[in-house]
């Protein structure tokens, strides 16, 4: 039997990767990852004001580079043999488009308007859009945002939009419709030239736009014009149906098949976000709690139609029919910080080194730059060494991870990290630790939330850099759930998953979950709990749920 590749791509917050699969073994031929240019130039973004937006034109780029430098990288042939492809992004990532469908910051006269581009996922500009939706949401005879945990999110579909279109006033004369970034790029290189005939994803829409088949799609024209009247007639602008994305949206067109060196015969799947088909490479099943652990966490469950019934969770990030493996309900939670808190302090404690060192006269500009470099490097693994001696009964500073607001559970982005318990004696390897705990005990919350409402877990998985490089952490996260955590092997588990997206797509399987059999990679490690450190871990808990409360209460 001939040999069937599919490539799998996962764009992330700051950059993008590509993987190409055997889809009949799973073996990861190659893989290439770019960061976006003008992202990584700071462009388009005002983190003061919880800005972060992201130029078209930087996931158009590393699109065509990631793949053509993977596929360099394969024996000769492999280019021929490629039938499938598959997108996943991070979400919700929405932008407004003309009436073809495109970015309007690809028209030239918003090519640098940062309203014109996409609103990446941790954007917090529409806290006050948010808070609007959830208020209509309580008072219409229809809670629209029911599947949606009941807490509409500023990160989300809507409030983005409504933010944007409110701000912009030539941004809102010129905007059609809107469109999710896992959407336009399968759109993109199938050659969609009108906006109504975008794919559009249930995962995306459904966790994100609070469309249901209950009220049949979308919030209604009443509902939309209520929350603001310049959203008038965008609804019948926008779609009706949702489609999982095992299926195939078209296939490349001439262009994009020249452009990527491959063939028009290669199938194209429907794009779902990073985290559902990360969990999917990762192998999850029922009763599998998978945590996509970077600099913030995702987490995603499935749960069949039996377990589910009729129950809604409160203050998740939805559940969605099919949003994961179609024929079980999608579940997603997970934490608006947990790497960035590590790397925010990071950054506190680089402050005398680039400031010092850097204007030193004792040294050539050469050596100040690799001495800095050096020392900047070193920071986290000097303070996980030292942190992870520090016996749990010194553990005495109590942090929460709310430094980038609270996802779940119950959303709300207006809040802000605590601090608390500090003395003269307070080291920084000690505030690091805290800090790890505090990460983990905002997992607990999530975990507790899903057991409280009758979601049974047998088995955590975590993917992601963190599980692969930091022990320490991991531990401190079984101890703190008091269960086991495999470790995906894969390091690219996201694009994996969408690389099994793209092996249905192209009809290789039937179904998702003969993908993951015959593609999973298995597991790196496991993380087991130490029973006295869970115990001990229980009263900090304690100790940070009431933190947590005053500082909502209190400080918000």
């Amino acid at each position: 039997m001939a040999n069937k590749y599919v490539i799998g791509l996962d764009y992330g917050s700051d950059s993008a990767r590509a993987i190409i699969v055997n889809a009949l073994t799973g073996e990861e031929l190659a893989t290439a990852v770019k960061y976006y240019p003008r992202w990584k130039a700071g462009k388009y973004c005002n983190p003061s004001k919880n800005q972060y937006r992201q130029h078209p034109l930087d996931y158009v780029e590393v699109l065509e580079t990631t793949i053509k430098e993977s596929l360099a990288k394969c024996p000769a042939g492999t280019a021929e043999n490629v039938v499938g492809i598959a997108f996943d992004t991070t979400g919700s990532t929405p932008v407004l488009t003309d009436a073809t469908g495109a970015p309007l910051a690809l028209n030239p006269e918003f090519t640098e308007n940062p309203n014109a581009m996409f609103i990446l996922w941790k954007d917090h500009t529409a806290v006050k859009e948010a808070a609007e939706i959830n208020e209509l949401c309580a008072k219409w005879d229809i809670d629209y945002s029911a599947y949606e945990g009941g807490i509409y999110s500023s990160e989300w579909y809507w409030a983005k939009a409504l933010h944007v279109l409110r701000q912009d006033e030539k941004v809102r004369k010129a905007a059609y419709s809107i469109v999710e970034h896992c959407e336009w790029l399968p759109a993109l290189i199938t050659g969609v030239s009108k906006s109504s005939d975008i794919i559009r994803s249930r995962c995306a829409c459904g966790h994100k736009a609070m469309w249901h088949e209950q009220w049949g799609g979308l919030p209604s024209e009443e509902f939309l014009v209520a929350l603001d009247p310049i959203l008038g007639g965008l609804r019948e602008r926008l779609f009706t149906e949702t489609y999982t994305a095992d299926k195939a949206v078209g296939h490349l067109t001439e262009e994009w098949a020249s452009k990527l060196g491959l063939t028009t015969k290669v199938a194209v799947a429907g794009g779902a976000f990073d985290c559902h088909m990360g969990a999917v490479g990762a192998g999850i099943t029922p009763k599998t709690f998978v945590r996509v652990i970077g600099t913030s966490t995702c987490d995603i469950m499935v749960s069949s139609y039996e377990e589910m019934g009729h129950k809604l969770i409160n203050g998740i990030c939805g559940q969605v029919d099919g949003s994961v493996i179609p024929g079980y309900i999608g579940l997603e939670a997970g934490q608006s910080g947990f790497g960035d808190i590590y790397a925010w302090f990071k950054s506190i404690l680089e402050f005398p080194i680039k400031e010092i060192i850097g204007t030193s006269s004792l040294l050539d500009d050469a050596t100040k730059e690799k001495l800095i470099e050096e020392a900047c490097d070193k920071i986290i693994p000097a303070l996980t060494k030292e942190a992870e001696l520090i016996p749990i009964s010194e553990s005495t500073i109590i942090a929460t991870d709310w430094m980038n607001g609270r996802r779940t559970p119950d959303a709300n982005q207006l809040l802000h990290g605590t601090i608390a318990g500090l003395t003269l004696g307070s080291t920084a390897p000690l505030i690091f630790r805290a800090l790890v705990e505090a990460t983990a005990f905002g997992s607990k919350a999530i975990v507790d939330r899903f057991i409280e409402n009758g979601i049974e877990i047998k088995q955590v998985i975590g993917i992601g850099g963190i599980p692969l490089k930091s022990p320490f952490v991991m531990q401190t996260l079984a101890n703190v759930l008091g269960m086991p955590i495999k470790v995906a092997k894969s390091e690219q588990a996201c694009a994996l998953g969408a690389s099994m997206f793209a092996a249905v797509a192209a009809d290789v399987y039937t179904k998702v979950e003969d993908a993951q059999k015959g593609m999973g990679k298995g597991f790196a490690s496991e993380f087991y709990p130490d029973e006295e450190a869970h115990k001990a871990y229980l009263t900090l808990y304690e100790k940070y749920t009431k933190l947590g409360r005053f500082t909502e209460k209190e400080l918000l």
